[in-house]
């Protein structure tokens, strides 16, 4: 198994004009990597990059992209023969400048409205992008009806054995019982998005150009002492439309308040609708994808597949009934859905 003490750092932070006095080791999970780099500047960040090169080409074209248009994200080092980043053994290594500054926090009004106006200053930005002809983008524009319908009856297929198996431990008795809800709900949702309008949205972002975070949220980004806003982690940077990093960070907030709230959801959808308007349809299928169950598409998901190595079956289990309890309090803002619309 790679670990992080057999990584090759001496060898990268060569390639750089500049003094190491030392590294730092901050995560280390199968092919990626952070480290702090101390120099007589301040600190630097390395990582270790999954993706490939091609890859790599077309996120950090992204992020020039984003910077230019106002977007704050950590500036990248280049090496002493001016590129953007190492390539030692086919695997990728990027060097930035370390942000000083604090996470942000959902609870703090001021600074939760900060974070929403920030994505929509994101997704305005991003437009006009399109990705070099010799990289290789991530892409999930035009994709969710397939991509959504896959996940369900994946999970469904673990559903049928549990409903099949004579011995079902209690895991398996609450998914049988909790899934078909949930299932129901999901093919209500990509019911929905066959219509004209997620259609519709992913003609004209193919259009304008439009980029999505896919983790645009407070671990992410950082505000510094003068106020700035940074945003990190740009490696999952994807094509597609608006809906994906609202519908994400509406249920990393619910999530951490442990329930949906229908007043709070109606101030993030005006805070998102003040730096970048969306249309009533547009915002139909920010509700179509809400509707989705993704938590508990998710948590069914890792457990299945036991993605958290490190995790008992206690452990899947509360996550499974933490989601469940959040999944089933959205009802009212689905109903609702209409009257929160910003106009």
């Amino acid at each position: 198994m790679p670990s992080a003490s057999n990584e090759p750092l001496q060898q990268i932070l060569s390639k750089y004009s500049l003094e190491v006095l030392n590294t730092r080791n901050e995560s280390y999970k199968d092919k990626k990597g952070v480290w702090w780099v101390k120099t007589p500047e301040g600190y630097r960040i390395l990582k270790k990059i999954s993706n490939s090169e091609d890859t790599l080409k077309y996120i950090l074209s992204a992020v020039r992209h984003l910077n230019k248009n106002g977007i704050n994200i950590p500036e990248v080092i280049v090496t002493k023969d001016k590129s953007d980043y190492v390539v030692l053994n086919g695997t990728c290594y990027l060097l930035t400048k370390a942000v000083e500054g604090k996470n942000p926090s959902y609870d703090i009004p001021q600074q939760l409205e900060a974070v929403v106006k920030e994505l929509a200053n994101f997704h305005k930005a991003s437009r006009g992008f399109s990705p070099l002809p010799d990289s290789k983008p991530k892409i999930h524009l035009g994709t969710w009806i397939e991509d959504y319908e896959q996940q369900l009856e994946d999970m469904n297929s673990f559903y049928k054995k549990e409903l099949a198996s004579e011995s079902r431990d209690e895991i398996g008795k609450f998914i049988t019982a909790e899934f078909p809800a949930f299932y129901s709900r999901g093919h209500k949702a990509i019911e929905g998005l066959k219509g004209t309008e997620y259609r519709d949205w992913v003609e004209k972002v193919k259009k304008t150009g439009g980029l999505c975070h896919q983790d645009f949220a407070a671990g992410n980004l950082f505000i510094t002492a003068s106020g700035d806003m940074y945003v990190i982690d740009t490696d999952s940077i994807t094509l597609d439309i608006p809906a994906r990093d609202i519908r994400k960070l509406l249920n990393k907030i619910m999530k951490k308040r442990g329930k949906w709230d229908i007043e709070l959801t109606r101030k993030i959808l005006a805070y998102y609708q003040s730096g970048n308007p969306l249309t009533s349809s547009e915002w139909q299928v920010v509700k179509l994808d809400i509707m989705f169950p993704h938590l508990f598409i998710g948590a069914m998901n890792k457990y299945y597949y036991k993605r958290e190595k490190e995790w008992t079956n206690a452990n899947y289990f509360k996550r499974l009934k933490e989601v469940t309890v959040i999944e089933k309090t959205i009802s009212p803002v689905l109903d609702k859905f209409e009257s929160i619309i910003p106009k």
